[in-house]
């Protein structure tokens, strides 16, 4: 610990050799996770902050300001004097007062080996109108943390959660905190009812009416000794006060529980507010703990969150608008324009809902799903023509990732950088994706990278891993992929459904890796491959029987 607060003191030493503001075009940022990317309240930017990167051997850690100009689709880094010292997995949040300021709390660094941990405990605010850092000294506040969640609410800064990491221990936290942005001083809430266990990284929201919305989150426990258990928490609360959100009032905690399609269980997800009072969660890892190693699943795929009518639902593309052609993916269940709604509103011939109990091995697994009417299998049928003449072009969207940095603006979600995994080798991204939340259309692509072309230091690289690479970039892999994989990005509403004439053999083949996940989701992190591989298959055996 005095090693790292030395070289922190080190760097903090040539941060203050810096007398003026700075501000040059740049190319975009280097590769990194665990930043934050928040977007100025005035003006067409988002302002990135922070963040690390690891090659294999060193982990670096950052305390750049970059500027991104929508409009110009341009980069440039501003150098401003006494900065924060270097951080990542911190809290932003940017409220529109003077001008605009992004106040910043808590976060890690890490030693150049990744193994020693320093939390920080220090509130900063950056005045985007006189480009000026400054620390706020208050007492009372939350110990030194990451991994926890931050929102402006009423003039309140709100923090919730997060987790402290030494060589010895660790300890996760559910406790809240409120900053009063006009008097700057910091108060403890002591909610009544029962709320969240404590957790790192959940999804946090505002509710209109000044509530705090907390969802999911990772935290892991000690079961022995030099044995921990992780969790992921899918539980949803709702933290309310009985006043304006004065420090006087009272607060509540309160258990919900959403109706629609959850998201599928996951860490290290990011979160945003998008249009029409929802939020929205993307990407993350499901981690499979083996024996020896633990292998990642992770996601590109968008859930939204309606705040007023307490439900989740998939995000679904519905492809560039075109008389002739749609595609297949965008079409079922949740088109983004109309919204949920329309799942209700369907006709008798739409989907039919099937609930099914299959037990396999000893697991009993309950499975939900729609199956397609015949409007929608034609609709379908004709798209797989077109599909089949090549007349679709690709679609372009994000690879799989967690720990990205994500941002509401105008109604377009930005996703930059993140990581994602191929066997012990950790790539970090430095990608530019956005998308039309009102719309839902196609993702564009604003700054492209290569996974592939990153150093890795480390000596086990192996030809498989580069094999995995292929479909890494986002986009590509779906020449190759199957066609359940194509259907499957949607949660369980998106069920393959059975062709005419199709045999079980082939249809297992084709909508695999569909039942697999399903079942992974229902068992649990701790489930066995092989466990839920067996299960998968007698899943999908018993809803092709009872679907010919």
């Amino acid at each position: 610990q005095e090693d790292l607060e030395a070289l922190i003191a080190e760097f903090q030493n040539l941060d203050a050799k810096k007398t003026q503001v700075i501000e040059s075009s740049c190319p975009p940022p280097s590769p990194r996770l665990n930043g934050s990317l928040s977007a100025h309240p005035e003006k067409d930017e988002l302002i990135l902050f922070g963040g690390e990167y690891f090659n294999g051997q060193k982990t670096y850690l950052y305390n750049e300001l970059y500027v991104y100009n929508i409009r110009k689709n341009s980069w440039s880094k501003v150098e401003i004097p006494n900065p924060p010292p270097r951080r990542c997995a911190h809290q932003a949040a940017v409220v529109p007062t003077a001008g605009g300021q992004l106040w910043v709390f808590g976060g890690e660094f890490a030693s150049p080996n990744g193994e020693q941990f320093y939390h920080y405990k220090d509130l900063w605010v950056l005045h985007l109108a006189t480009k000026t850092w400054e620390q706020i000294k208050a007492s009372g506040g939350p110990s030194g943390r990451s991994g926890h969640r931050m929102v402006a609410c009423k003039r309140q800064l709100i923090i919730f959660g997060g987790f402290h990491e030494s060589a010895r221990d660790y300890i996760y936290y559910n406790d809240v905190y409120a900053f009063n942005l006009d008097s700057f001083t910091w108060s403890k809430l002591a909610p009544s009812g029962i709320g969240p266990a404590p957790r790192s990284g959940c999804q946090m929201a505002t509710t209109p009416e000044g509530g705090i919305i907390i969802y999911g989150g990772y935290s892991k426990q000690r079961i022995k000794k030099d044995v921990d258990k992780g969790t992921l928490h899918t539980d949803m609360f709702l933290l309310k006060t009985e006043g304006a959100g004065r420090e006087e009032d009272k607060w509540a905690w309160g258990r919900l529980n959403p109706s629609g399609v959850k998201p599928t269980p996951r860490s290290g997800f990011s979160i945003a507010i998008g249009p029409n009072n929802r939020s929205l969660l993307f990407g993350g890892v499901h981690d499979e703990e083996e024996e020896e190693s633990i292998e990642g699943d992770f996601f590109n795929d968008i859930y939204f969150y309606d705040i007023g009518k307490n439900r989740w639902f998939p995000g679904q593309l519905k492809g560039p608008k075109s008389e002739k052609r749609k595609r297949r993916r965008g079409r079922q269940g949740e088109a983004e324009g109309a919204g949920d709604e329309e799942m209700e509103k369907q006709p008798p011939q739409g989907p039919v809902e099937i609930v099914k109990e299959v037990v396999a091995d000893g697991t009993v697994m309950t499975i939900k799903q729609v199956i397609s009417g015949p409007a929608e299998e034609k609709e379908r049928s004709e798209s797989e023509e077109d599909e089949e003449d090549g007349a679709l072009g690709q679609q372009v969207e994000p690879c799989p990732r967690s720990n990205a940095m994500l941002v509401v603006k105008h109604g377009v979600l930005y996703v930059y950088g993140g990581m994602f995994e191929v066997g012990d080798r950790q790539f970090t991204l430095s990608d530019l994706y956005s998308i039309d939340l009102h719309k839902m259309e196609e993702w564009k692509v604003l700054v492209e990278m290569d996974p592939k072309a990153q150093e890795w230091l480390e000596e086990s690289e192996s030809d498989e891993e580069e094999d995995d690479m292929e479909g890494a970039e986002g986009g590509e892999e779906e020449e190759e992929s199957s066609e359940e994989e194509s259907e499957d990005e949607g949660g369980e509403e998106q069920h393959p459904s059975v062709q005419p004439d199709e045999k079980h053999a082939d249809y297992l083949s084709r909508t695999e890796q569909y039942w697999i996940k399903l079942a992974r989701s229902n068992m649990g992190p701790d489930a066995k491959e092989k466990k839920v591989v067996k299960v998968a298959h007698a899943m999908a055996k018993t809803f092709y029987e009872d679907s010919v």
